[in-house]
């Protein structure tokens, strides 16, 4: 029986969810051997793949992007698009991966600014700036209240995630994905901005 090959691509992607998992459960300061032997593969493979813990763990910031980046997609029914990204945004962030990645990001910003900006721009910032854009769109056809589209993309995420991130990182309650939450917060985000009726 052949055995099976692996390419340099597999390997790499494989180094890469090892260090995912690790940093998540262990900081920056989890050592490259263990990463490796996560991994599977020997410390200077790991070194043939990436110079440097430091630049392993850029990539690993910007492989995560990805998985907490929420689009939003739809221009039919106003509710029924905002419950979509809702439940995706709550189900993205609120997860064990998305709480790991929070709590990393933020132990790490200092040692590493410039990936912490970067984080920030493409994913928490992206993500707000594509809701801001919708929530004018949405404000332009009437559907809702001519207001500041940016404060209200702001009120909306902060309602669909605060305190429940909060209970998460410091309470380390699991129980956060309550899809009930997702219809409370849009309803009464939708009735904020509700449009403004004609006076006779």
């Amino acid at each position: 029986m052949t055995p099976i090959v692996e390419t340099s691509q597999g390997t790499r992607q494989r180094l890469l969810e090892a260090a995912c998992e690790a940093f998540r459960e262990e900081g920056y300061q989890v050592s490259i051997d263990r990463i490796a032997a996560r991994a599977q593969v020997a410390r200077q493979t790991l070194y043939n793949h990436f110079h440097s813990k430091d630049e392993l763990f850029g990539e690993v910031v910007r492989h995560s992007i990805l998985s907490v980046l929420v689009t939003l997609d739809g221009d039919g029914d106003i509710r029924a698009t905002l419950l979509a990204f809702g439940e995706a945004y709550r189900t993205r962030l609120l997860s064990p991966n998305g709480l790991a990645i929070f709590r990393t990001m933020v132990a790490e910003a200092p040692r590493f600014p410039e990936l912490a900006k970067q984080f920030f721009r493409q994913g928490p910032q992206t993500t707000r700036k594509r809701l801001a854009e919708y929530l004018a769109r949405a404000m332009e056809a009437g559907w809702l209240r001519r207001d500041d589209s940016d404060f209200a993309a702001e009120m909306l995420t902060a309602m669909l995630l605060d305190f429940d991130r909060l209970r998460g990182l410091i309470d380390l309650q699991t129980d956060l994905l309550n899809p009930p939450k997702t219809a409370q917060v849009v309803d009464c985000f939708l009735r904020a901005f509700a449009p403004e009726k004609d006076t006779p």
